[in-house]
């Protein structure tokens, strides 16, 4: 237990909690709904028979159906239980994903993925709500960060695996979503309900919906859900136009746009991995989230002005760490305002939020590029847009933050 005391803190016992380690072992099925497709979009073009300006709705497809259905499964998991939802969730996601390696319409792919997401929706949410059942205080925020940090450890192994895969056969890297049967039977095994995770049920349906927009209606959450949400701007940006930078304008290949999101994957995971201790050390998350948000944004736009693959993984690598620490530390802030009958919803909305910003992200990135290409040429609309997008956030993120933490910001 030392050495991980070394790395993690004093926190670091969280992870002999059986119930945390199976929330680290159904994780990894999640990171892989869009980290597969972030390096080999630009190889399934042909197979798919469709454009470079509809691949990315590959990523939107996933993205989309959660904005609907995570605050019904969250609502549902604050009822019956967090394990039921869980256990159909992963069945769904596997066997969706799994499936695509079957078809070359795109519409049918792009049903699968739909599919997905819907199961994606009882999962990601749900996770981070055990986190915060399970653990208080200075663990709770180790705990979220060593999840985020197992989803960026996920990231660099299988983002290069997806590159090296497509290289062989398209389908390929689609199989990996099968992942989540065994994990599911894990599950089903050996988790246990938290012993108060379904305290709500005897309160009406109505009432548990006044409540929870009662909460969301307070400035300090509403401020928080907003920025968790915004966040996801750089990482989906990162993902989606990745593969088009390093290989139509810096001249590189599938596999080195692969290593890219191994490098931010990477990077984010060590980041959040600290924020117990950043939490810790500090004694507050203002700091720490501007001093995130700053490396978030300002890092995409490294990577997007990049002139060759070096200094693009300077850019991911800094921008991902801010991404990481900004994760944890929203996730945890945001769980801690919630009484434990309205925690899930409360993070299902928030994850909810963040859905729709990581589905409109590829759309109105692509449409601005759309927009600007025959002004200022391929290359530098996608160099404008994803940089621009980066520092925007960065600022709207920090307005947010200060107005959380009640900082005046009239002029």
């Amino acid at each position: 237990m030392a050495p991980l005391r070394a790395l993690f803190g004093e926190d670091a016992a969280v992870l002999d909690q059986r119930d945390f380690q199976l929330v680290l072992l159904v994780t990894v099925p999640t990171l892989l709904g869009t980290t597969v497709l972030s390096p080999v979009l630009d190889s399934l073009i042909g197979p798919f028979g469709t454009t470079t300006a509809d691949v990315g709705l590959l990523i939107s497809a996933f993205t989309a159906p959660a904005i609907l259905i995570i605050p019904v499964a969250g609502a549902v998991a604050d009822r019956i239980g967090r394990k039921p939802v869980l256990v159909a969730s992963l069945l769904l996601f596997g066997t969706a994903g799994s499936a695509i390696a079957l078809t070359t319409d795109f519409r049918v792919a792009l049903g699968l993925r739909l599919l997905q997401g819907a199961a994606f929706a009882g999962l990601n949410p749900i996770l981070i709500t055990i986190v915060r059942d399970i653990f208080d205080g200075q663990a709770e925020a180790t705990g979220q960060g060593l999840r985020v940090m197992v989803a960026g450890i996920g990231q660099t192994v299988f983002a290069p695996i997806a590159g090296l895969l497509v290289v062989i056969a398209w389908q390929l890297p689609f199989l990996l979503y099968a992942m989540a049967f065994p994990i599911a039977l894990a599950v089903f095994v050996w988790f246990e309900e938290p012993t108060d995770a379904n305290v709500s049920s005897a309160g009406t349906d109505a009432g548990y919906v006044r409540e929870l927009f009662a909460l969301l209606s307070r400035r300090k959450a509403l401020a928080l859900v907003i920025a968790r949400g915004l966040v996801l701007v750089v990482w989906f940006g990162f993902l989606t136009f990745n593969s088009i930078v390093v290989v139509r304008l810096l001249g590189g290949s599938p596999g080195q746009a692969g290593a890219l999101v191994a490098v931010g994957s990477l990077s984010y995971a060590v980041a959040a991995s600290q924020a117990g201790r950043v939490t810790a050390a500090l004694d507050s998350r203002l700091y720490p989230l501007i001093g995130g948000n700053c490396s978030l944004g300002v890092g995409l736009a490294v990577f997007a002005a990049a002139p060759n693959l070096l200094v693009a993984a300077v850019g991911v690598a800094g921008s991902s760490a801010g991404f990481g620490l900004t994760l944890a530390l929203y996730r945890s802030a945001i769980t801690g305002l919630a009484p434990v009958r309205l925690r899930a919803g409360l993070v299902s909305v928030a994850e909810a939020g963040g859905r729709l910003v990581a589905t409109l992200t590829p759309i109105a990135m692509g449409a601005a590029m759309t927009g600007l290409t025959p002004t200022l040429g391929f290359g530098s609309a996608v160099r404008v847009v994803v940089g621009g997008a980066g520092i925007l956030t960065f600022a709207l993120t920090t307005l947010c933050v200060l107005i959380a933490a009640g900082v005046s910001t009239d002029p």
